[in-house]
């Protein structure tokens, strides 16, 4: 058996979290309704393991080339 959505949760968060009103809820697509909810693994604080994948990406430097940039 496949699991369904979770119909009465979707609806108090977005009738009571987002304040919508049942025909602006229902007129919204599954796909509008997530962004709107927004990406729980995206609003996760930043850890130390991210911090460090993040400053390795991208490392700070003092040093400036002769055309002005950073190296």
């Amino acid at each position: 058996m496949r699991a369904g959505l979770d119909w009465p949760a979707l609806m108090r968060a977005g009738m009571q979290g987002l304040r919508l009103t049942p025909d602006a809820f229902w007129a919204l697509t599954p796909a509008e309704l997530q962004v709107m909810l927004g990406d729980p693994a995206a609003s996760a604080p930043l850890l130390s393991d991210g911090l460090d994948a993040l400053m390795a990406a991208w490392p700070d430097s003092t040093d400036t080339t002769p055309e002005g940039g950073l190296k």
